[in-house]
C-alpha cells in the first residue's frame, strides 16, 4: 500500500516540475533572443555613430590640413587659407544667399565651423557629449542646407540648379543620424559612454549624456 501511494504520488510531483522547467527553457530561450537582437541593434547603432562622427572628424582633418580631398594640398587651414570662403561665397540660391556672402571668409565664421567639426566629430566618435554633438551639428547642417537650398530649381543667375530632392539632401540624413545615435544612446557600444555618464557633472546634467 505503501509503495503503491508513492508510485501514485510520483507522477503528480515530476509533472509540474517539467513544466517549470520546460517554461524556463522558453523563457530562457526568448530572452537570449531578445538580447541578441539589442545586440544586433547595438552594434548597427554604434556603426552608424562611428561613420557618422568619422564624416565630420574627416572633414575637419581635410579642411584644416589640405589632405588633397575637397582641400586642395597647400590650401588647408593651416596654411593660411579659409575653411568657409570658397563654399559660402559660392552660394547662389536661397533668401539667405546675401547673408552667406557676406560670412564668407571671416574669421569668426572659420574658427566657428572647424571647432564645430571637431568638436562633433570627435565626441560622436569617442561616444561621449552626444545630445549636445547632435545639437550643434543639426544646427550645422540647417545650415549648409539653406546654403545649398534644395528646393530652387533654379539658381539666382537662372542656371538650371541640378536639385535632386526638394527636401531630403544628404545634409537632412546626416542630421536624423546624430539625433538618432544620441536619442538611443549609443556611446556604450564601442564607446566613452559610461564612463562619461559616471562623471559627476554629468549625472547633474542630463542634457551633457
Amino acid at each position: 500500500m505503501a509503495v503503491h501511494e508513492h508510485t501514485h504520488r510520483s507522477p503528480g510531483f515530476r509533472l509540474p516540475a517539467l513544466r517549470r522547467h520546460l517554461a524556463r527553457s522558453v523563457a530562457g530561450s526568448g530572452a537570449s533572443a531578445r538580447a541578441a537582437t539589442h545586440t544586433a541593434q547595438d552594434v548597427a547603432l554604434a556603426s552608424l555613430r562611428l561613420l557618422t562622427g568619422f564624416v565630420f572628424l574627416w572633414a575637419f582633418l581635410d579642411k584644416a590640413f589640405g589632405l588633397g580631398y575637397a582641400t586642395a594640398s597647400g590650401r588647408g587651414w593651416i596654411d593660411g587659407g579659409s575653411p568657409t570662403r570658397g563654399f559660402l561665397s559660392s552660394v547662389a540660391a536661397g533668401p539667405m544667399e546675401p547673408t552667406f556672402h557676406a560670412w564668407a571668409g571671416a574669421g569668426w565664421a572659420d574658427w566657428l565651423f572647424m571647432l564645430g567639426l571637431l568638436g562633433i566629430g570627435a565626441a560622436v566618435m569617442a561616444g561621449v557629449a552626444l545630445r549636445p554633438a547632435a545639437l550643434a551639428g543639426t544646427a550645422m547642417m540647417a545650415l549648409m542646407w539653406l546654403a545649398e537650398w534644395p528646393p530652387a530649381r533654379r539658381l539666382s543667375d537662372g542656371s538650371p540648379s541640378m536639385s535632386a530632392n526638394p527636401f531630403a539632401d544628404y545634409h537632412v540624413i546626416y542630421a536624423v543620424a546624430l539625433i538618432a545615435v544620441a536619442a538611443a544612446g549609443t556611446g556604450t557600444t564601442w564607446g566613452l559612454g559610461r564612463r562619461w555618464a559616471r562623471l559627476p557633472v554629468v549625472r547633474d546634467h542630463a542634457w551633457l549624456r
